[in-house]
């Protein structure tokens, strides 16, 4: 599994759909290599399908493929009304499409995308000052149990 923690950092998430990905063989390789980087990632609607444009999937080192882009566009497998929803929503509230993870499920390379919402430079400060608290609180409260 492959998380993106730079879009976690940057979105404030809020629905999340899985949706397949079309890839070729030496790609799934490398995702089962770990070596996938997902954070520079966005979802884009091009002509009535969804794509993952910026997905860095680095070249499988036993593949022959001379030529193979690392950061081609991908298409994303979602139903049409997933589709439509994602859409709408998309552009009713200025939401941006991101990949959050990307992983395994039944031998199938999955994609989980979300609709997130820009976060400003104090948001995310405030968000890293919290988890700071919360981190020493339980540090705390585990030390005093000893």
């Amino acid at each position: 599994m492959v998380a993106n923690k730079k879009g976690l950092r940057n979105y404030e998430v809020k629905d999340g759909i899985e949706a397949g990905v079309v890839l070729t063989g030496a790609e799934v390789k490398s995702i089962r290599d770990n070596r996938v980087n997902l954070g520079n990632a966005y979802v884009k609607v091009i002509g009535g399908e969804l794509w993952l444009v910026n997905a860095d999937i680095a070249r499988y080192k036993f593949s022959s493929d001379e030529t193979y882009d690392p950061a081609r566009s991908r298409k994303l497998l979602v139903r049409k009304g997933q589709l439509l929803n994602l859409q709408s929503k998309s552009k009713q509230g200025g939401l941006t499409i991101i990949p959050m993870k990307m992983y395994f499920n039944r031998g199938k390379v999955k994609v989980l995308i979300g609709l997130g919402r820009g976060r400003k430079g104090y948001e995310k400060k405030l968000k890293e000052k919290e988890r700071d608290l919360n981190r020493e609180f339980h540090r705390e409260k585990r030390e005093s149990m000893i």
